[in-house]
């Protein structure tokens, strides 16, 4: 007999609720460690999983489609239901999606194949690290401006780095081995995404665009999933969140800013894209709607426009298998 299980996942303990054709079989707390969630789920057939897109979603996943169990996975801000309940435990937010699951109704959200979550757990470690570089950057920048000490050359090159350990300076030194350390990780993953990068025909393909280079092309292959999943540009967009919002009553229809939906990685790579390529390309499609755009609203709207271009051209470039034609 089918159990339909919904799972509170948190990041010590998980809440189950089972159900079957009559209704509620069991309700459980259990620990949110392998061993206890293979015991678990090891007593049950035929079952079918659902859980919430929380931070902690990604091992639990994993065990149980591992176990042989289907899993899908509830999507955050769908599932009202839950959110609007008067009386909110662990335990009723898992007999809903129980109930959810088990009649249908259960708002879902991408699951990406092993191979994509992956490529977005490389990528977004390599933004994350760039970022904390960048901090430790601006600290020294800082230190300096502080103690007023004065270099002649760009702190971050060779020889920079050779007159910063020069000076007497705590603080310095400390963010110089940091960053020292970052250097060689970040190094390590990019050696690591370049191959990547090489093996994707996809990424290849998406490379062609001038101020497109290995890491955008995998990024926005890691945030965008299985390209066929969007039946059109406009979902596409819409996923990426650079669609307008519309708020609509009766006649009265008004356009307001971009959604700001989905990945925000996505977005950021997009607009560095299209920057790069107004800066690398000669006269394009994508250069002439910028510009024309520009003219009347202003470089801003612009840019986040042509963004939306550009990832409507790489849509079309990957479902057709089809290079960059300018």
């Amino acid at each position: 007999m089918t159990k339909w299980i919904g799972l509170d996942v948190h990041k010590r303990t998980c809440h189950a609720t089972v159900l079957d054709e009559h209704g509620v079989v069991t309700q459980t707390k259990l620990p949110n460690e392998p061993e206890e969630l293979k015991r678990f789920f090891g007593t049950f057939g035929d079952a079918k999983v659902a859980m919430e897109a929380t931070y902690f979603w990604q091992p639990v996943y994993e065990l149980i489609e591992q176990l042989g169990h289907e899993v899908v996975l509830a999507h955050p801000k769908e599932t009202r239901i839950i959110a609007k309940r008067k009386v909110k435990t662990d335990a009723k937010d898992s007999e809903a999606l129980a109930y959810l699951l088990q009649l249908g109704w259960l708002p879902t959200a991408y699951v990406p194949p092993k191979e994509i979550r992956d490529l977005r757990e490389l990528v977004r470690l390599h933004v994350y690290l760039v970022h904390e570089r960048t901090r430790f950057k601006n600290k020294v920048q800082a230190e300096l401006a502080k103690h007023q000490f004065r270099l002649a050359v760009n702190p971050f090159t060779r020889r920079g780095k050779e007159k910063l350990a020069e000076l007497d300076s705590r603080t310095i030194r400390a963010c110089m081995d940091i960053m020292e350390s970052l250097d060689r990780n970040i190094k390590e993953l990019e050696r690591e995404l370049k191959f990547r990068a090489g093996e994707s025909e996809e990424a290849k393909l998406l490379m062609t665009i001038q101020g497109v280079g290995y890491f955008s092309a995998l990024a926005v292959l890691a945030e965008l999933g299985d390209i066929r999943r969007f039946p059109d540009e406009k979902k596409v967009c819409a996923y990426a969140g650079i669609v307008p919002s519309v708020h609509q009553s009766g006649n009265t229809r008004r356009l307001g800013h971009v959604t700001r939906e989905g990945s925000p990685l996505l977005r950021w790579v997009l607009v560095q894209c299209a920057w790069m390529h107004l800066y690398h390309a000669r006269e394009t499609r994508l250069t002439k709607f910028f510009w024309r755009i520009a003219r009347r609203k202003g470089p801003k709207v612009a840019l986040l426009a042509m963004a939306r271009k550009l990832l409507v051209t790489m849509y079309w470039m990957l479902r057709r298998g089809e290079e960059f034609r300018p």
